[in-house]
């Protein structure tokens, strides 16, 4: 496998603080690399590095020469203000100095607009959803063919169904990428390495191969190792310690040689507890009432509009101690209307809902309403005092604070400067005081990192009582939760056993941009195409008129007088209408093979 870049000691820092020192690894060919971290570990800032946007404080970068390098940042650079630019255009922009004929540019741009779905590439780019909008951004970047891509949190602002694109479209990519993600499951379909960034480990990072599931293996043994590690020498220290005690006179070589090594050995457990040491999150371990009763809501029959939408009926759901229910739909589909419904916020329209006597419900807002940016971190950790009551024990503020990976002299802090994922942090730290029979969390893993991630997820399973879960965090679902209740957003729903039976059944065509193109033929019940394939099936007809119109391009080009005395242009274009051609044969052979399975 070829390196197509390595880097050397790199180092940087803001401020006086480091984001990562020392650190060196290769990204070679073939490989699909997932890079996760703690928040505010510089896996952005790295990605910048490696792009070639930002110089490191430290140490050397080396690509491969002729390397074209991609990088997809958490925003995308579409300009607003231009409100007539199609998407077709922006791709024709993105391909700007790879020295490509206009024909081969909107070659380029037209199939890889038909592989995502776009079935109008005149659409305005300002007319786009944000999920549509990040789905063209990565276009930009794929369309110039880079030998290596790097993705900033690609999933931000995609629903589920766009991340499951997203998961088979990097999966059919021939070149290498590496992505910043935070979801699990996402690194598990995708990757064929994962890097951590982490002061835990020797060097900065910690690399595996393989995906999510063989690092999460690979990491445990590295840090037991680590671990044991430290005992070891802990061991071996205090016996030296006591021999120096002693005070040997460094008289011949030998002595010399075991007070150095004695000094060594000092200085290496010191590092080994301060790595083992780092951000080592207390458990997360939701306070459950000692309640009873075996029935905690039940909501019979409910039923609620918002805006004359409909957005659920005749919804039966009922919970009680130990219920994990994992709540899924697309955006706008009444996800957080029903955890109001059932935290008894908002009355339903029709139906009813009972909740046990004096039943203690704690709810996890998404938007970060309960909080007060204007309160100081110590203010909202602990409003009165300087200590916390947690499950009979007086807590001083500062222990509690570190429980959450706060630093002492982040306690003066205002809110409004703490970052998303620190705000989290703040709201699970206030609903861990606060006895519970129901936990109501709406999308509490925003900007959460990994580590927070585990933690949290550790105590939602061992919590006592009823949750309900809204999540886009597919992993945490599938662990989490007991039942699946799926919203339609028309009205509709419907209960799965486990995330992956949702996932099969969720075969219907996916939400495409505006365009006036009617949408497809429902898939049939009998139909024996896997969802990938059924997707595939449905777009087939526009892929096969863009494939068309490219080929009609090429004959076109071929035929250009402007190049009739040229012999290489000549051939180079007869090459390319031969591959078009070659295209369009081959889209009709897998769309009447695909016809014969579905039709079974």
């Amino acid at each position: 496998m070829g390196i197509l870049l390595s880097c050397q000691g790199l180092g940087k820092s803001y401020g006086a603080r480091p984001l990562f020192e020392n650190l060196s690894f290769g990204l070679g060919e073939g490989e699909r690399a997932g890079l996760i971290g703690p928040n505010g570990g510089g896996k952005s800032t790295l990605l910048r590095i490696l792009a070639g946007q930002e110089s490191p404080d430290s140490g050397t970068l080396s690509p491969r020469r002729g390397l074209r390098v991609g990088h997809l940042p958490q925003q995308d650079l579409f300009d607003r203000a231009d409100e007539g630019w199609t998407v077709r255009q922006e791709l024709a922009r993105a391909q700007r100095g790879l020295g490509l004929q206009g024909y081969e540019m909107d070659s380029r741009a037209d199939a890889r607009l038909a592989e995502a779905g776009f079935r109008d590439p005149d659409q305005a780019v300002g007319r786009l959803s944000g999920g549509w909008r990040k789905r063209l951004a990565v276009l930009a970047q794929v369309v110039r063919e880079p030998g290596l891509l790097l993705l900033d949190e690609p999933t931000n602002h995609l629903d589920l169904e766009g991340v499951r694109w997203l998961e088979a479209y990097l999966s059919g990519l021939e070149f290498s990428f590496l992505v910043v993600t935070h979801d699990r499951r996402f690194l598990e379909r995708v990757t064929n390495r994962v890097i951590e960034l982490d002061q835990r480990y020797a060097g900065g990072h910690f690399s595996s191969a393989g995906n999510y599931s063989r690092f999460l293996e690979n990491r445990e043994a590295h840090l037991g190792a680590q671990e044991a590690r430290e005992d070891s020498v802990a061991n071996i220290v205090r016996g030296e310690i006591a021999w120096l005690r002693r005070g040997p006179k460094a008289r011949t070589t030998k002595q010399q040689a075991r007070i150095d090594r004695a000094g060594e050995l000092i200085d290496e457990l010191a590092e080994l507890k301060f790595r083992n040491a780092q951000g080592q999150a207390a458990a997360i371990d939701f306070t459950a009432s000692d309640r009873r009763t075996k029935r905690l809501v039940s909501a019979v029959g409910v039923a609620k509009s918002m805006g004359g939408r409909r957005l659920f009926e005749g919804l039966d759901l009922t919970l009680r101690p130990g219920d994990k229910v994992g709540l899924l739909g697309e955006n706008g589909s009444g996800k957080s209307t029903l955890l109001r419904v059932l935290a008894g916020e908002l009355a339903p329209d029709a139906g009813t809902v009972r909740q046990a006597d004096g039943l203690q419900v704690v709810t996890f807002d998404q938007h970060r309403d309960q909080l007060d940016l204007s309160l100081s971190l110590q203010q909202a950790l602990c409003p009165s005092g300087e200590h916390v009551l947690y499950r009979g024990k007086r807590i001083h503020v500062c222990g509690w604070a570190s429980r959450f990976l706060f630093r002492q002299e982040q306690l003066d802090k205002p809110l409004s400067r703490l970052s998303g994922g620190e705000q989290s942090r703040v709201l699970i730290a206030r609903l861990m005081l606060r006895p519970a029979d129901v936990l109501l969390l709406d999308e509490p893993t925003n900007d959460l990192d990994l580590r927070s991630l585990e933690v949290l997820e550790s105590g939602m399973q061992d919590f006592p009582g009823a949750l309900v879960l809204v999540t886009h965090d597919r992993f945490l679902l599938d662990r989490v939760s007991r039942r699946i209740l799926a919203l339609d957003g028309r009205g509709g729903w419907r209960f799965f056993a486990e995330l992956s039976q949702w996932e099969d059944a969720a075969a219907s065509p996916e939400e495409a941009p505006p365009s006036d193109e009617p949408l497809p033929a429902e898939a049939s019940g009998k139909s024996a195409l896997t969802p990938r394939e059924w997707r595939e099936f449905k777009n087939m007809e526009a892929s096969i008129r863009a494939a068309e119109a490219l080929a009609e391009q090429a004959r076109a080009a071929l035929e250009d007088p402007a190049v009739a005395s040229d012999a290489a242009e000549l051939t180079r274009r007869h090459e390319a209408l031969d591959v078009a051609r070659g295209k369009v044969d081959a889209l009709f052979h897998r769309w009447a093979e695909l016809e014969a399975r579905h039709g079974r």
